[in-house]
């Protein structure tokens, strides 16, 4: 006897939230150019590659809204999304004064520990081994100047 296993999936979005996801991206990527551009040759190049990029994709995904299938809709769950989102936000708004080392910590611990739902004894390792090998690798192998407080 054959049992199909349950859907379990949140109900599909309205078929417009994949052109509002598409005009999104665009937004985003047309604001990085913008920022790029203001940056100059040599800093905004990459911030550039990444917004340009980003601009094609959105279009990708503009083409074929009509065609793809809805997206998930918004649940409770979705929260964590945005919790990261909101987290990363914070995280870039105060590194340039705070420095590196602890942003980048409390960044991985919140991830690992409340969105990740790690041990507490692996969100703290795991936070200061990657404070300790990004800035190893920046700041040691790559000579890339940071922000930092040692």
């Amino acid at each position: 006897m054959t049992t199909e296993p349950a859907d379990d999936r949140p109900p599909a979005a309205r078929p417009s939230a994949n052109l509002i996801a598409a005009v999104a991206v665009l937004a985003l990527g047309g604001a990085a150019v913008a920022g790029a551009a203001g940056l100059g040759p040599g800093p905004g190049t990459w911030p550039m590659v990444v917004g340009v990029a980003l601009v094609v994709l959105g279009l990708v995904l503009a083409v074929q809204a009509r065609r793809a299938e809805p997206p998930e809709q918004f649940t409770r769950s979705s929260l964590l999304v945005v919790a990261a989102v909101a987290s990363m936000i914070a995280y870039v708004a105060v590194i340039a004064t705070v420095g590196f080392e602890i942003p980048t910590a409390l960044l991985a611990f919140v991830w690992l520990r409340f969105l990740g739902r790690e041990s507490w004894r692996t969100s703290i390792a795991v936070s200061v081994g990657i404070v300790v090998v990004f800035y190893a690798l920046f700041v040691g192998a790559l000579d890339v100047t940071i922000p930092h407080l040692f």
